[in-house]
């Protein structure tokens, strides 16, 4: 972990709660002028360890309710399939994260989609983009835990 204070522990917390709260507000939680608590998260943006600041959307209020892991085993390991698979998997809006994973499977997709009929045609979309060696697929029957936050 890159070096950071209490403070700035603090200060990642509290943003990572609720980045749109004024820097007033939050400073008075943490103890800081609202310029010091400016500057320190200036800082941590140029050093990398604020990538950005984003609005959590309800996937489920814009229809999106089926979450879907994808685990797909790779037909070959060399870079073109790589850089291929890469490219499709980013170009598809419905996903929503990809990892390339140790183990049985080779990657894990996660994306959000309609129904069913939307899943297919976001596999569709995919294999013909990018030849597969074999993709299944679990869907998600309850969220019990999902958040953003980093522990510092």
């Amino acid at each position: 972990m890159k070096n950071i204070d209490h403070t700035d522990a603090r200060i990642l917390r509290e943003i990572q709660r609720n980045a749109d709260q004024p820097l007033e507000r939050m400073g008075e939680k943490i103890g800081l002028s609202r310029n010091a608590l400016w500057r320190r998260i200036k800082m941590m943006e140029e050093a990398g360890i604020i990538r950005g600041k984003v609005a959590l959307v309800d996937a489920e209020a814009l229809g999106l309710a089926l979450m879907v892991f994808m685990q797909i085993k790779a037909p070959r390991h060399d870079a073109g399939w790589m850089s291929d698979f890469a490219r499709a998997a980013r170009s598809l809006p419905h996903v929503q994260s990809v990892f390339r994973m140790t183990g049985d499977l080779d990657y894990l997709i996660q994306a959000r989609v309609r129904d069913m009929a939307d899943y297919d045609r976001l596999y569709q979309r995919l294999i013909a983009q990018v030849p597969m060696g074999d993709v299944s697929a679990s869907f998600v029957m309850e969220e019990i835990k999902a958040t953003t936050e980093v522990p510092v």
